[in-house]
């Protein structure tokens, strides 16, 4: 497998993102992750999805420690300051759940409070969901699950077909269209970083195409059982989806009902804020999350 790994001074001084880096080895590739707060103190894990990484979160990750928490933020592989294989084909939806089990596993991670949007929501819940012994809460904000069994948002369709057809594919510009506010070009540049050539983002290229669209999908059975599982999970689940997400808005609803753990939660719709809620309203967000880890 052909990796390859963004030069280092592709991220210096990025607007609003001071956290040291810290990496771990995944049977030979490199994963960067954000861990701040104090070592002491149960986990908050931050997943990001498609085709950002952990600079997404860089509204959120200080309020969490200014208020006790420890925060980790991992950059998905071939996304942010994590490696990147070359090939379209050195990912799939299984290899990427394996490489985050491996990735908890290493840093020895429990009790943990899952927070997860997008691609991380895929990954995240599936984790979780096979894992339930390293997880103490979920907080789940515009993802899901998906088996193939319910039709796609056209929405959606139209951005796979873009991924697997446009001759362009500017990362930072996708981000923008994804959120309320408009970025700055350095907030835009800084999501470009990790990309300086096309053949860096051939994860970016293949996460759309590894949604299963389809009851056939080779991940539909085994995200089937996952829904089984959250079918049973008595911890605290809460939905925090934004009002503006024309793909995954409304998705909150099947969660509240099917998961035992989410009755009587304070489910949050987020106003204002886009498919990147994190972007528009990580403050706010970041208080969400605190009150969730407190009150339960």
């Amino acid at each position: 497998m052909d990796v390859l790994r963004t030069p280092a001074e592709r991220f210096e001084n990025l607007p609003d993102y001071p956290f040291e880096p810290n990496y771990v080895d995944l049977d030979g590739v490199r994963m960067h992750y954000v861990d701040e707060g104090p070592k002491d103190v149960d986990p908050v894990l931050l997943l990001h999805g498609e085709p950002s990484w952990s600079y997404l979160y860089r509204f959120m990750i200080p309020p969490l420690v200014q208020n006790g928490l420890r925060v980790i933020a991992p950059d998905l592989v071939g996304f942010g300051k994590s490696d990147k294989p070359a090939s379209k084909n050195d990912y799939s939806y299984a290899g990427h759940v394996e490489w985050m089990r491996q990735f908890i596993e290493v840093l020895g991670l429990s009790n943990i409070t899952l927070f997860c949007q997008d691609w991380g929501s895929l990954i995240g819940l599936r984790v979780a969901a096979e894992n339930e012994y390293r997880f103490a809460r979920i907080a789940l904000g515009n993802g899901g699950l998906p088996t193939g069994d319910q039709a796609m948002p056209t929405a959606f369709k139209i951005w796979q077909n873009f991924a697997r057809y446009s001759p362009w594919f500017p990362i930072g510009k996708i981000v923008d269209k994804g959120t309320v506010r408009q970025l700055s070009d350095a907030e835009v540049a800084a999501y470009d970083a990790p990309f300086p050539a096309a053949k860096y983002k051939a994860a970016a290229r293949a996460f759309p195409l590894l949604v299963p669209s389809r009851p056939d999908d080779p991940a539909s059975d085994v995200n089937r059982a996952a829904w089984n599982s959250f079918s049973r999970w008595n911890k605290p689940f809460l939905t925090c989806f934004s009002n503006r997400d024309p793909i995954t808005r409304g998705g909150d609803k099947r969660w509240q009902e099917t998961v035992p753990g989410a009755t009587g939660q304070n489910h949050t719709i987020i106003k204002n804020a886009g498919h990147f809620l994190q972007e528009d309203k990580g403050p706010e967000l970041a208080e969400i999350l605190s009150r969730f880890i407190s009150d339960t």
